[in-house]
């Protein structure tokens, strides 16, 4: 078993890699696929049976039977269709071959994933189409050992239906548009430019058990009853606390396997709320990050399961602690090393990262409204604002160094200076003094630049990253394609281009400082001082979606061919359709459990109090406490009656209603809020009823009992 391999034999071992390939494939044709991938060069489909063939067999000496194209469509998860390597011969016997027709191309049934009306039930045909780019790998499972072919889909008229193809889309975009840019400022040697993401996976562990009693859970992936226990997370002692061995046991497996299909889990530790847990691992490529993220997200549930546990990914499982957020670390980097997101030591004079910084700034302060759409999510719109997680806001923190270093640019037109860290002195004599950063961190701001990067932190944790970095991506291809216009006017040489280029960064940096904010993002200062400088303030998924749809946004995407207009009107009506069902599903899930479960408990224990009170009664004994105790009891289960009944009529309305649109803000602004008011006297119940009648484990059974 993996015990007994090291981590460097281990790592990687499930993926036909670059190693794998160099040492099985020809020359040629290594040197071919390697150009495509590293170069972005069309792919010669001359080689594609070779590496078919050698990949089938690296597959097989693995135990693989059967492969998979696997792709990523619009449902926010994974899909995959089993096809064995098998083909039938006149003998009666079986060939094992792949072809590299198989591998480029496969044909799901493209008629059963969201589409948003691009393609009408009838219309069946879809295509899956090989990337090269992201490395094939082998699934392991108790039962089966599949080769996993990572693909993008796409419908049968060329429309984009998948996560991928936008993410590639707009990887090439920001790469001709940086890649352009470098060139104007004489870095001629530079052939491409990645981005680079390194997103930290936020999860819940709780017991499987205790899980399968609670039907929320099951139909919903959060809690839709259920009283604060004595103890949250009020003490701050789990945060960064010793890891329970059942953790540290689980974390040990999630690592092998992790590990296994090439993902750099590095990372790890208890978070905040109790039960909570962080993985994050170093930065990749944008498109591989992406897939190891849902392959993590896959892992992390397949793990648990094994381990009698269940992995919670929903942003907001318990009410009134912290939820998890997947927080996407963002850089970018040139194919020859170079991140152009690293300041150096005096930021003041690096020029072209000063262009690059304001160019950013400029992107996401002019499309504010489709990054906060990017973290969108029915189950965001319970952590986005609270505690835990930045406000609703988009604003931009950029730390004291840099700050310092725009406002000197803004005002004076010149940076002359860039402040450093000082010696951070422990006080005692055995712990060695060393420099601090220059910059503190702020954990309130949903964009905030953290030495070398953006973090963009209000992604929600069962998102796929693909979303948030599609728009990232375009909306600073679109920036620094403006950019580029401008230099390309200038008449001279590369010092003229640089002058210019200056100008140009004091102007976005005066036009766009408005989203600069390096204060607490949850005070109500900010929202009003947000307010007063014109920064939108989209407080939930429904007010998001139409930014997807406006004619700026629609522009930009179409002008870098990362959407069309129907693809982006189809993912529109999506959301809207995903915001509504998700909603639907609760109302109905709370309506059952209200019914089925909690009012017949409650009425049971009332009898039994009532019972009790006749017969204390009857022998003349005091019964002003049970008589009260029981007086509470009705009141609340007569509002929680009440609140059932108006909940069950506001989700019948919802459901007739037909333009989505509209259904899905009715869901927001109504039902949401029945389902509220039915949980609030049910979560009272629960602290009047005896523990051992109640029907379901309470918050303090699953977080703390694990």
């Amino acid at each position: 078993m993996s015990e007994k391999r090291s981590v460097s034999e281990m790592f990687g071992c499930n993926v036909f890699n670059d190693s794998v390939m160099r040492e099985r494939l020809p020359k040629a044709v290594y040197k071919d696929l390697k150009k495509t991938i590293e170069e972005g060069t069309e792919l010669n489909p001359a080689i594609a049976d070779v590496v078919a063939n050698e990949m089938k067999e690296w597959a097989l000496e693995k135990g693989a039977t059967h492969f998979t194209h696997w792709f990523q469509p619009m449902t926010g998860v994974t899909a995959e269709k089993h096809d064995a390597f098998i083909t039938p011969t006149e003998n009666g016997k079986v060939l094992l071959e792949f072809s590299g027709k198989e591998l480029i191309k496969g044909e799901p049934d493209a008629s059963s994933f969201p589409s948003g009306g691009l393609r009408a039930t009838f219309e069946a045909r879809g295509y899956t189409a090989w990337d090269c780019t992201s490395p094939a790998f082998i699934k392991e499972t108790p039962d089966s050992t599949i080769l996993c072919i990572p693909t993008a889909f796409c419908s049968y008229t060329g429309e984009a239906l998948d996560k991928k193809t936008p993410l590639l889309r707009s990887m090439q975009a920001l790469d001709i548009q940086a890649t352009r840019l470098l060139h104007l400022l004489g870095k001629k040697n530079v052939k491409n430019v990645n981005t680079s993401v390194g997103p930290e996976q936020e999860y819940f562990l709780v017991d499987k058990e205790k899980y399968l009693q609670r039907k929320d859970l099951i139909f919903t992936g959060r809690t839709l009853f259920g009283a604060m226990p004595p103890k949250g997370q009020e003490m701050d002692d789990h945060y960064f606390g010793i890891i329970r061995e059942r953790i540290g046991k689980f974390m040990k497996e999630l690592n092998e396997e992790s590990w296994k299909l090439g993902i750099t889990a590095k990372t790890q530790h208890n978070e905040v709320a109790p039960a909570q847990h962080e993985l994050a691992p170093i930065y990749a490529t944008n498109n591989i990050a992406t897939d190891h993220n849902q392959l993590l997200m896959e892992t992390m549930r397949r793990v648990a399961e094994r381990q009698g546990l269940k992995c919670l990914l929903h942003e907001k499982p318990f009410k009134g602690i912290n939820g998890s957020g997947k927080h996407n670390n963002w850089s970018i980097v040139t194919n020859t090393g170079k991140n152009l997101l690293e300041p150096g030591d005096t930021p003041h004079d690096n020029q072209q990262f000063l262009l690059i910084l304001s160019a950013i700034i400029k992107a996401v302060d002019e499309h504010a409204d489709l990054l906060r759409m990017a973290a969108s999510t029915p189950g965001n719109d319970h952590r986005l604002g609270a505690n835990e997680a930045p406000p609703a806001i988009i604003s931009i923190f950029l730390g004291e160094q840099l700050e310092d270093v725009v406002k000197q640019l803004v005002t004076r037109g010149e940076a002359t200076r860039s402040k450093h860290g000082d010696k951070l002195a422990s006080g005692v004599h055995t712990l060695p003094d060393f420099e601090k950063d220059a910059t503190d961190r702020n954990r309130t701001s949903p964009f905030a630049f953290t030495g070398n990067k953006f973090e963009f932190r209000m992604v929600g944790s069962t998102q796929s990253i693909s979303d948030p970095n599609v728009v990232l991506n375009t909306i600073v291809a679109d920036a620094l394609s403006e950019v580029c216009d401008e230099l390309e006017k200038v008449e001279g040489d590369l010092q003229d281009v640089m002058m210019e280029a200056h100008e140009l960064t004091k102007r976005m940096l005066t036009d766009h400082q408005r989203v600069i904010f390096n204060g607490d993002g949850y005070s109500d200062a900010w929202v009003k001082e947000a307010e007063r400088r014109g920064l939108p303030n989209i407080k939930s998924m429904v007010e998001a979606i139409p930014a997807l749809i406006t004619e700026k946004s629609v522009k930009m995407f179409e002008k870098f061919g990362v959407f069309t207009e129907a693809e982006l009107e189809s993912r529109a009506e999506i959301l809207f359709e995903q915001y509504a069902q998700t909603i639907n599903i609760e109302a109905l899930a709370t309506l059952d459990i209200a019914k089925k479960q909690i009012v017949p408990a409650v009425m049971k224990y009332q009898k039994t109090l009532a019972d009790s009170v006749a017969v204390l009664k009857a022998t003349g004994m005091d019964t002003d406490v049970q008589e009260s105790l029981l007086g509470d009891i009705t009141e609340n289960l007569k509002k929680l009656y009440t609140a059932i009944g108006i909940l069950e009529s506001e989700t019948d309305k919802a459901q007739s209603i037909k333009d989505m649109n509209e259904q899905a803000r009715f869901y927001h602004d109504v039902v949401f809020g029945c389902m509220n008011a039915v949980r609030e006297p049910a979560d009272k119940l629960e602290m009047l009823v005896a523990k051992e009648d109640w029907p379901m484990p309470s918050y303090g059974d699953l977080i703390f009992e694990v």
